[in-house]
């Protein structure tokens, strides 16, 4: 056997594979003879079966998977030991094997197209400048955010006449049609030149409006009537609306029942405590976000630093060859600068982990599947459930056959990476209102 890497690129290579009959003929006579005692073939007793009659039945396909079976191990036996850096996997080439004679070669000569990691260094240290982002949050948001938090706990009651942001329940009638539905009627969400109809109006009171002008998306408006977009097709939108009861949502005084209702009984007991963890709260939910935000200019700033080529064209075959037929080339041509530079981050991330011997420790990973679960509790309204979170732990880990622990593992080192980094690097703090930083986001 004679293995041999043709380098074509710094990032582009060949892995050729050449076979003599030496190699493989042993084996496959093995197999053959093996066959012969276990096959059950008509007109001979089992295991009897004479060696010539197996390999005039079964020979080509017994040295077909021999074959494949000493390149596929010899290939990732070459990688392995040469420690080549290779990016997916080895592609065949297609062409060549659909030229292979397998009745008449002894010899054989197999190609694998490979992409490889160029060496790269990552230069972790102050010559890295980037910006970081602290919310101040002002009296515009948390006068929005309490006004939230009342409306939230607020009581319903039903005015006589309605107003902007009244919920209306009634009925919709088609005038021209068989359609009547009861329904409610959200004003917030009708446009400013609509509202009006509604507005001042009390029980009983009709309203003539054409639905189609109303309401412009075509689910919704299917929903007030009780149908599908499918059945509204080419609908007659002329409709009566005809008032039951008016909806509105009074806002919460601001007491003690209000404070004990959004954080808990006693945490707060005035109405400048209550603004201040209203405020407290604000700011944290924003620097998950601001967080969020810096490791994501930092893994974008490492990219462009470090510049690590990668062989595009290959990666893109790959995809394809790996998508079985569900990767586009309009898919890959808009969606694999995305990939790519999450390739690039992977290697500079775990670069950075060879280098410094950053590794998740098993408590670690425990920890964060803690976290995890807690947080879906939370999400989910159901609690704490320390007691048995233990017992949740062990399940998280060791389902998917391990593929979980894997993935736990993974992201704790993405952790400690970046959190390595932000040691490292120089890291200018602005701070900014709510406003600018979701500009600055959206840019």
């Amino acid at each position: 056997m004679d293995i041999t890497l043709d380098k074509q690129d710094s990032n582009v290579a060949s892995i050729k594979i050449r076979l003599n009959e030496a190699d493989y003929q042993s084996k496959v006579d093995e197999k053959i003879k093996d066959y012969s005692k276990k096959a059950n073939i008509n007109g001979f007793r089992p295991g009897k079966v004479p060696t010539g009659v197996v390999k005039k039945m079964y020979g080509k396909s017994i040295l077909v998977e021999e074959i494949n079976h000493i390149v596929g191990h010899a290939l990732q036996d070459y990688i392995r030991d040469n420690e080549i850096k290779i990016l997916g996997e080895p592609i065949p080439n297609q062409q060549q094997i659909e030229t292979v004679d397998w009745d008449n070669q002894s010899d054989f000569e197999f190609e694998y197209n490979v992409g490889l990691v160029e060496d790269f260094t990552v230069d972790v240290s102050k010559k890295l400048k980037v910006k970081s982002y602290t919310i101040e949050v002002d009296d515009k948001v948390l006068e929005e955010s309490l006004d939230n938090v009342r409306t939230q706990f607020g009581q319903m009651t039903n005015p006589e006449t309605s107003e902007e942001g009244d919920v209306l329940y009634g009925t919709f009638n088609q005038e021209n049609g068989d359609i009547e539905h009861d329904t409610t009627l959200d004003l917030a969400d009708l446009l400013k030149k609509d509202l009006k109809k509604f507005v001042g109006k009390q029980k009983d009171d009709v309203i003539k409006v054409d639905l189609n002008k109303l309401i412009k998306d075509e689910a919704a408006r299917a929903a007030l009537i009780g149908k599908t977009a499918d059945e509204i097709a080419d609908l007659d939108g002329v409709f009566t609306f005809t008032i039951k009861n008016v909806n509105r949502k009074e806002k919460a005084e601001i007491n003690q029942e209000l404070f004990d209702k959004t954080f808990g009984p006693d945490a707060v007991s005035s109405e400048e405590e209550f603004k201040a963890k209203i405020s407290e709260t604000i700011g944290e939910n924003y620097s998950r976000e601001t967080d969020q935000w810096l490791n994501k200019t930092i893994q974008e700033a490492l990219i462009k630093k470090t510049g690590i080529s990668l062989p595009d064209a290959f990666l893109k075959d790959w995809l394809k060859l790996t998508g079985e037929g569900k990767v586009t080339d309009v898919e890959l041509d808009k969606e694999y600068h995305l990939y790519a530079d999450q390739l690039r981050w992977n290697l500079i991330s775990g670069e950075i982990a060879k280098v410094n011997e950053i590794k998740p420790e098993n408590e670690e990973i425990r920890e964060a599947t803690r976290g995890m679960i807690n947080a879906q509790f939370a999400g989910s309204g159901m609690g704490q459930f320390a007691d048995q979170m233990d017992s949740f732990v062990d399940n998280y880990l060791q389902g998917e056959n391990g593929q979980n622990y894997m993935k736990m593992a993974e992201q704790v080192q993405q952790t400690k990476v970046i959190d390595f980094i932000k040691e490292k690097i120089d890291i200018k703090e602005e701070k900014v209102d709510v406003e600018k930083f979701k500009k600055i986001v959206e840019n």
